[in-house]
């Protein structure tokens, strides 16, 4: 089962939060639902800045134990490469699962297979 260790900040970018989950957006969405869960409503966690997809359980629990216990600069050195204006990564996760999930589309009945009625 996938896992994601991401870094979510405010606005500002004065705080930094550390989180692992198995799905993201969802994870996401909470955060917007509980604009005040951790902080006040000037710094509400609601941009994705990073993220890392693990494959499993253990790894990623490893990983973000490494990654919770790192200082402010080091986690800014995680973020730049990867993401150097720290926009957020949300509609772009969003756009990329989108195409991911195929529609389940309805078999049409052809003229030839229409259903006889008794």
């Amino acid at each position: 089962m996938k896992r994601f260790i991401y870094i979510i900040t405010d606005r500002n970018r004065n705080n930094l939060h550390v989180g692992l989950c198995s799905d993201l957006l969802k994870t996401l969405d909470f955060y917007r639902q509980m604009p005040t869960l951790f902080f006040d409503n000037a710094n509400q966690l609601n941009r994705l800045v990073y993220f890392e997809e693990m494959g499993n359980e253990e790894q990623a629990m490893d990983r973000f134990k490494t990654v919770s216990t790192f200082t402010r600069p080091q986690k800014e050195k995680m973020i730049r490469p990867v993401n150097p204006d720290w926009i957020d990564l949300t509609a772009g996760l969003k756009y990329e699962s989108g195409l991911r999930v195929r529609p389940q589309l309805r078999p049409s009945l052809s003229p030839s297979r229409k259903m006889a009625t008794v």
